[in-house]
């Protein structure tokens, strides 16, 4: 198994491993440069709903996603799916999976079955090297500060966004979860310091006049949005990608209109969050 880096600011490639018949010595590997990294990118994997199923159980327990409309008789898989009709896709824009939730997910394991032949690829942002780039004030000035987050503009009954996807989001009478994290996160397994806001989910910084909230928050976007930051990884069938979402953004691109793509995910369970 060989580990080598995705971009400087995030991300891993790993080569040479087969998934489904991991040793405890590769797991261990894989995890440090998981937590080291933010994310990792791994091909040619042949991986049945059971295997994709198992991996993710070894990292925690599986966070099922309400949600997404699930892989028929595997209610831990989630489908992410655009038909060569639907001109909305699911993911296109900048955010962190569950940071809605009061213990937000660990991570999201992608599964590739079926990607058009153009297009379709995911950008990834690392919120460590982000934050590692703020010049000192603007570090001081985040110290101490908290978001709110929530989901009802996206997943509940009012949201437009909801309804252009359609029947590929489901429960919308079950939005409206909303959550208080810390905008400057240390990372629960290696302390290290990142930015935790994001434009899908974040919606105020707490105890802030909204338009010096809304100031604040374009400012940290507007930096986080930087190339330096970012790694595009291009998908083929059968790759996988999987990203922490305590240290990384991503971006699913809306530009192969007219083709299916088709991957499923498993949302892998998290644990609280601190300053």
């Amino acid at each position: 198994m060989q580990i080598s880096k995705a971009s400087e600011a995030v991300g891993a490639i790993v080569e040479h491993v087969d998934l489904t018949s991991l040793s405890d010595d590769q797991f261990a590997a894989l995890r440090n440069a998981f937590f080291d990294r933010g994310a990792l990118f791994f091909r040619d994997q042949k991986l049945s709903p059971e295997d994709h199923i198992a991996f993710a159980e070894r990292w925690n327990d599986i966070d099922i996603n309400r949600f997404f409309t699930p892989v028929e008789g595997y209610p831990q898989i989630a489908k992410v799916l655009k038909e060569p009709d639907q001109q909305v896709n699911i993911g296109g824009g900048w955010h962190t999976d569950h940071s809605y939730d009061v213990i937000p997910a660990m991570g999201s394991i992608l599964y590739a079955l079926e990607i058009p032949p153009s297009g379709g690829d995911t950008l990834f942002a690392g919120m460590h090297a982000a934050y590692e780039a703020l010049d000192d004030a603007m570090k001081a000035r985040l110290e101490g500060l908290k978001a709110r987050h929530g989901n009802a503009h996206i997943f509940g009954k009012d949201s437009a966004y909801r309804e252009e996807v359609g029947e590929r989001y489901k429960n919308a009478e079950n939005a409206g979860q909303e959550a208080i994290h810390p905008v400057v996160l240390k990372h629960p397994e290696t302390g290290a310091k990142g930015l935790y806001v994001n434009p899908g989910f974040t919606l105020n910084i707490v105890d802030m006049a909204e338009e010096d909230s809304k100031a604040l928050l374009d400012t940290l976007y507007a930096h986080i949005a930087k190339p330096e930051f970012h790694f595009r990884f291009q998908w083929e069938e059968g790759m996988l990608a999987m990203w922490d979402n305590r240290s990384t953004w991503h971006y699913a691109l809306n530009d192969y209109q007219g083709h299916r793509r088709y991957l499923n995910r498993i949302t892998v369970a998290g644990v609280p969050l601190h300053p």
